[in-house]
């Protein structure tokens, strides 16, 4: 079909919570959005309407709705990140629905924070699969699309700067959120190396907790430290319109990649009317950049290598 007039984003795990949201507002900025999870369900026969985003009543179906009755432009489309098939099918509908992907955003993921003693290989391979596998597979079946529009389009991926603090207490956790980070920073140079200059790799992690569906037992007396998840897709929103040098390969927190652009106001985001929530992340990073960077020595291509062999 001829492309959607619409710039188009892919929005992987937007059934409820920040991914619901993120959805929501990119529709409201002028986005064809696919809303992708695994929960569907009859829209119309939720009520009322529109459930608590943080809900199992949210599914796809409703997010859909939701964007519609507002005006906006969005199909649901069901995937399971656990099955490369399953993303694929999904990456081909989405082009047969509106002929082209502009943004990829990923936030489907698997949370189990425990020690490695008590977390079980199935939950371990659970994370793996939904974090690391997914992210991956998403963004293998979206690059020939990316090819075919002449390397335009941007990929938000929803993982942590990486220092040593992230793995206290859930190493496994960790083990695929870091990967996921891993390979913003691995594409963000093949982009460079490649001279794809119109090509962008963004991670973004929250500055301090959001309200979702995985804040729902916070007790009252401590949703003084929850931010609603408008700040998070307004942080997604700035990364989209920079320019792809100023996003390429970065890691960065929500709250952090605002102010750089310049917003001051961060009371508006606070849960509870009056507070400032507590930031979970630390004030700095460290620089993962050494001064051999640009040595790549005798590096291989595994691809040239195999050919070479037939």
């Amino acid at each position: 079909m001829a492309p959607s007039q619409k710039e188009v984003a892919l929005v992987i795990g937007a059934s409820r919570g920040i991914g619901r949201q993120v959805a929501i507002d990119l529709a409201k900025e002028g986005y064809s959005v696919v809303v992708a999870a695994k929960s569907t369900s009859d829209a119309s026969k939720v009520h009322p309407f529109p459930p608590d985003p943080n809900s199992q009543q949210s599914t796809i179906s409703t997010v859909e709705r939701e964007i519609r009755s507002a005006g906006g432009t969005a199909t649901a489309i069901a995937v399971d990140t656990r099955s490369f098939p399953s993303v694929q099918a999904l990456v081909t509908k989405t082009v047969q629905t509106y002929g082209r992907i502009d943004v990829l955003i990923y936030n489907s993921g698997a949370i189990w924070w425990s020690s490695v003693e008590n977390t079980p290989f199935k939950r371990f391979q659970l994370m793996q699969q939904v974090n690391v596998e997914g992210l991956y597979g998403a963004v293998q079946a979206c690059l020939p699309v990316f090819k075919q529009q002449n390397w335009k389009a941007r990929i938000i991926v929803v993982s942590p700067p990486i220092y040593s603090r992230f793995f206290r207490g859930k190493t496994a956790y960790s083990m695929g959120k870091v990967g996921m980070s891993v390979l913003t920073k691995g594409m963000a140079m093949d982009f460079e190396r490649e001279g794809k200059k119109d090509m962008a790799i963004t991670s973004i992690w929250p500055a301090s907790s959001i309200q979702s569906a995985a804040t729902n037992t916070v007790p009252p007396e401590e949703q003084k430290d929850l931010r609603k998840p408008e700040i998070y897709s307004d942080a997604i929103l700035a990364m989209l319109r920079s320019k792809t040098e100023e996003v390429n390969g970065c890691l960065e927190l929500d709250e952090d990649f605002l102010r750089k652009k310049g917003v001051t106001d961060f009371d508006k985001y606070s849960l509870v009317k009056g507070a400032t929530p507590r930031r979970i992340m630390p004030a700095e990073f460290p620089n993962l950049r050494v001064k051999e960077h640009d040595d790549e020595g005798k590096r291989k291509d595994s691809t040239k290598l195999r050919a070479a062999k037939l």
